[in-house]
């Protein structure tokens, strides 16, 4: 009778007693946390509701699914249980929703997202949700760091209480992009130190960082500066491939690939870092690819998880 590679993880970690014997024994023999998720936008897939981006993600075996915040918002209490009853046959778990407020530009969008922004997240806690997203951009054209910092904090401050009174979790993805910020007048946050204290700076504890190979990888990020984090320090994970025969200063963060596609960005490593700090959240493609983005929604499910599954099952997560 044949074991699964499951069950022998499963017996392995019982015989050695969860001690490894060395690194490399620990990353292979370590059962991954984390999650395979699905977020739409990420990929150019369409779907008109939660219940019909579920059925995607279940049919492509997806195992977390982008919860949209006001479709949920939405639903009666009877919808709700419905959909989440469907989940569990499924066998779906949430992953990280997008934050719906623009607290990037002027002051009356920001306004009117902070005002709508209770209703969202109490929709999200009433489906179950914890972490919820967003992107912090890496320059500014007319504000020095120094006052860009400080707004970030007091508008994301706003924000973060307001997810923190729904048990929301808040994650901040830096931007490493070099491309992004080389022509703008004042850099701004773009490496995980940086974010690191802009998530100190701020009033409460439900802050944390949306993690991407990209960025990481284009910050001069390392290794080293994962395996720090407690895993309640991530809140999201992207996982992304850049193309071959271009300098790291030349690439554009719109033109990216696929995980594992190229093997230009060390994704292993990245892996192995988040299955040893015991990261437990989504792991999601955000490849921003043109080809991918045309192809009809299976077809670019399809290849997705399929990616997925080829990144985190080729050293043994």
């Amino acid at each position: 009778m044949h074991m699964n590679r499951r069950e022998f993880i499963g017996t392995t970690a019982l015989l050695a007693g969860a001690t490894f014997l060395n690194g490399q024994a620990a990353d292979r023999a370590a059962q991954r946390r984390f999650n395979l998720n699905l977020m739409p936008g990420m990929i150019g897939v369409g779907a008109k509701s939660q219940w019909e981006l579920n059925e995607l993600a279940a049919k492509h075996g997806f195992e977390s699914v982008e919860p949209l915040g006001g479709d949920l918002a939405s639903m009666d209490a009877a919808a709700l249980s419905a959909l989440k009853e469907e989940m569990q046959r499924q066998k779906l778990v949430w992953g990280a929703a997008n934050l719906p407020v623009d607290f990037r530009g002027e002051d009356e969008p920001f306004q009117r997202g902070v005002r709508e922004l209770p209703r969202i997240a109490a929709g999200l806690q009433r489906a179950g949700v914890k972490r919820v997203g967003t992107w912090i951009s890496p320059a500014s054209q007319t504000l020095t760091y120094q006052k860009n910092f400080g707004r970030h904090v007091e508008r994301l401050g706003q924000i973060a209480r307001i997810l923190d009174a729904h048990g929301l979790k808040l994650g901040f993805e830096y931007i490493g992009t070099y491309t992004l910020r080389a022509n703008r007048r004042f850099p701004f946050i773009h490496t995980m130190e940086e974010c690191e204290e802009l998530i100190s700076a701020l009033p409460t504890k439900n802050v944390g960082l949306v993690l991407d190979s990209w960025h990481w990888w284009q910050a001069e990020d390392k290794v080293e500066d994962i395996l720090k984090l407690k895993p309640e320090q991530i809140v999201a994970v992207d996982l992304n491939d850049a193309p071959q025969g271009r300098k790291k200063q030349e690439q554009q963060d719109g033109q990216r690939e696929l995980p594992s596609a190229t093997g230009v960005i060390p994704i292993a490593d990245f892996l192995k870092a988040l299955v040893t700090v015991g990261y437990d959240g989504p792991v999601r493609a955000e490849p921003f690819n043109k080809p991918l983005n045309e192809m009809n929604n299976d077809d670019a499910c399809a290849a997705t998880i399929a990616a997925l599954r080829k990144s985190v099952e080729g050293w043994g997560a």
